[in-house]
């Protein structure tokens, strides 16, 4: 039986985050998260949204996936918020994935930014990726 493709998608990002060592050091360690623990310590980076549609073509299946991720800084202005949202382009875009029994076509960043929170405590940055995948 298949896996869900974005579920495949997620983990296969995540992993891929925590496992760059120029992430963990900006972030303090592998604080990648699907769901965050309680009260994490900033900076962290949180799935925020993954979008799937259909995406099929010439009679194959294929899902097409917009994805969102939190990044969270507790530091004032935005420069942390946007050296991290920076390294997270660098490790994705166009990066060779292998989600769970499904094949990236195309993993493109499409905008990053960050904005102060209403909280007034935090920046938070986001990156949108694009993916698009099949099934093997």
């Amino acid at each position: 039986m298949p896996t869900n493709p974005a579920l495949a998608l997620q983990r296969a990002v995540v992993a891929h985050l925590r496992a760059d060592p120029n992430l963990q050091l900006m972030l303090g360690g592998p604080h990648v998260y699907d769901e965050p623990p309680p009260n994490p310590r900033a900076p962290y980076v949180t799935v925020a949204q993954i979008e799937t549609r259909d995406w099929s073509a010439g009679g194959g299946r294929g899902a097409e996936h917009l994805m969102t991720l939190d990044v969270w800084s507790r530091k004032p202005g935005r420069t942390e918020a946007q050296t991290i949202v920076g390294a997270i382009d660098d490790r994705l875009d166009d990066a060779d994935l292998q989600p769970d029994g499904h094949r990236i076509v195309n993993l493109r960043t499409l905008f990053w930014t960050a904005l102060p929170d209403p909280d007034g405590k935090r920046t938070r940055g986001l990156v949108r990726l694009r993916a698009v995948t099949e099934p093997l």
